[in-house]
């Protein structure tokens, strides 16, 4: 039987594992749009996960700047520049047991306009 007072922390953790088991699944030959949130800052890389090394990388402490929805859409089209340069074109898309509104989505739709493709 699960567990009934978990924490949000444990629930987003349970969320991302079930999300990351699943692109596994049936994505292997697409390296991973990863993105990461933390109070103060978005992270963006992305995997390819048969070798286990990040590719691109792009985050908010690069740009120096907070993460608001507004630097959602700098990141999001400064990795798509970023892994267009390194021709990768066809990403699968993991929000890290995050929901898809505000920042991720705004990073995920930036990202799509760049040029990616998930």
């Amino acid at each position: 039987m699960k567990q009934l007072n978990i924490n949000r922390k444990a629930k987003r953790q349970l969320r991302h594992k079930r999300i990351t088991n699943r692109l596994h699944k049936f994505d292997n030959q697409k390296p991973r749009l990863v993105v990461a949130k933390s109070n103060n800052h978005l992270i963006a890389q992305i995997i390819d996960d048969s070798v286990g090394k990040t590719l691109v990388a792009s985050s908010t402490k690069q740009l120096k700047q907070l993460a608001t929805v507004a630097t959602a859409k700098l990141v999001g089209a400064d990795i798509a520049k970023k892994a267009i340069a390194k021709k990768i074109v066809a990403v699968v898309f993991d929000r890290g047991g995050n929901p898809y509104h505000g920042q991720v989505k705004a990073l995920a739709d930036a990202a799509r306009s760049g040029g990616l493709k998930f």
